[in-house]
């Protein structure tokens, strides 16, 4: 079992995963917890949602399965289809991140992607990360969305 692989499954045994319906995820990078195999498991019996990225913000967009998705920014496979919009419905958010620290703050990658999309969630937001990148401090602003958890594969890190 991989590491992305032993993570996933503990975030499937949460209990607000288990009961949620609609779930916001990502397609992962190389350099990130890997849920190619995750989102293709859960497509069928839970509303699965992906980002994509449109100019400077990120939208979502239902995964359907393998043969709706092309090759957006960044190399980033992206579901194809209309834009969801129903972010009340979202229960649950799966949020990548470089790093996490202790108090639930997430750095991700510069661009404000997350940044813009998170305030219009009231989802309850899991962070994932591999170990080596959580830290017990990162640099955070006032308008920063703290996460409910942030996991590792080692657990529950908060």
């Amino acid at each position: 079992m991989t590491i992305s692989t032993a993570l996933l499954k503990q975030v499937e045994e949460h209990p607000r995963f288990i009961t949620a319906q609609t779930i916001l995820c990502y397609h992962s990078l190389g350099d990130e917890v890997q849920t190619h195999a995750f989102v293709e498991k859960w497509h069928t019996t839970k509303k699965i949602l992906l980002p994509v990225v449109v100019g400077d913000i990120l939208e979502l967009r239902h995964y359907t399965g393998k043969d709706c998705l092309k090759v957006g920014a960044f190399g980033i496979e992206e579901p194809t289809g209309e834009n969801f919009t129903s972010f009340e419905e979202i229960e649950f958010g799966i949020i990548p991140g470089v790093s996490f620290d202790r108090q639930g703050n997430r750095l991700g990658r510069g661009k404000g992607y997350y940044d813009k999309l998170l305030p219009y969630l009231n989802s309850y937001n899991i962070g994932i990360c591999y170990r080596f990148q959580a830290r017990e401090e990162i640099p955070c602003e006032p308008f920063d969305r703290k996460m409910d958890e942030v996991w590792t594969e080692e657990g529950r890190w908060i």
